[in-house]
């Protein structure tokens, strides 16, 4: 049994190495790669866990369950976010929320306009913060632009074009089984239907290239 530990977390270890050399360059000095000890955490989710410091958790156990090429990609998708700044952050918006809310019922109570206004727009403007960052075709917009830059990064670290898309779409289409949830899923599709429309743009530029060729 404890052989059996040892060996779990030295592959573990491993992984983890491994996936360090699939950074880029420029980001191997503030982005840092981990397990999750959460219980029933995502696959994969980046951090803010410090100034211009980002942590990619994975949880190891549903990781091994996918294929090399597939983790690749997905393990890419998720640095392409960082590089588009898309990861969500601790803001201050709840916080604001909070305050304003407050603040309109003092106001309330005492009767001063102004400040009754100010705590509005308070309200109104960290509302309005809160629910772009919660919009879902917002969200599926930047995961999408985040899988093209994955096949992007791919190719820059060997693969050819058709086996990134290939790797990301098996992946995709690997979560999309594992996901009971429904709204997840429909994530899970719209992605998939994009990646497939952007790989037969690319095969026809490919093409087109090809037949220009003398």
């Amino acid at each position: 049994m404890t052989s059996y530990v040892t060996s779990s977390a030295r592959a573990e270890m491993s992984e983890l190495r491994r996936l360090k050399t699939l950074l880029p360059p420029e980001l191997q000095s503030w982005v840092t790669v981990e397990g999750t000890t959460e219980v029933n955490p995502p696959l994969l989710r980046c951090e803010e866990i410090g100034k211009d410091q980002i942590e990619i958790q994975i949880d190891l156990v549903k990781w091994d369950q996918l294929a090399l090429d597939q983790r690749n990609l997905l393990f890419w998708h998720e640095v392409a976010r960082i590089q588009n700044d898309t990861i969500p952050r601790d803001g201050w918006e709840m916080a604001a929320l909070a305050i304003g809310l407050g603040g309109a019922v003092g106001e309330l109570w005492v009767q001063d306009g102004l400040l009754l206004l100010l705590a509005l727009a308070l309200c109104g403007v960290s509302g309005y913060r809160l629910y772009q960052k919660n919009n879902g075709d917002k969200q599926v917009k930047e995961m999408i632009e985040a899988d093209e830059k994955a096949i992007a990064l791919a190719t820059r670290f060997g693969y050819s074009l058709p086996n990134a898309y290939k790797s990301l779409g098996s992946a995709l289409k690997a979560l999309l089984e594992q996901t009971p949830s429904k709204r997840q899923r429909s994530k899970y599709e719209m992605r998939l239907t994009a990646l497939k429309r952007s790989a037969s743009k690319a095969k026809a530029k490919v093409k087109g290239s090809r037949e220009a060729t003398p």
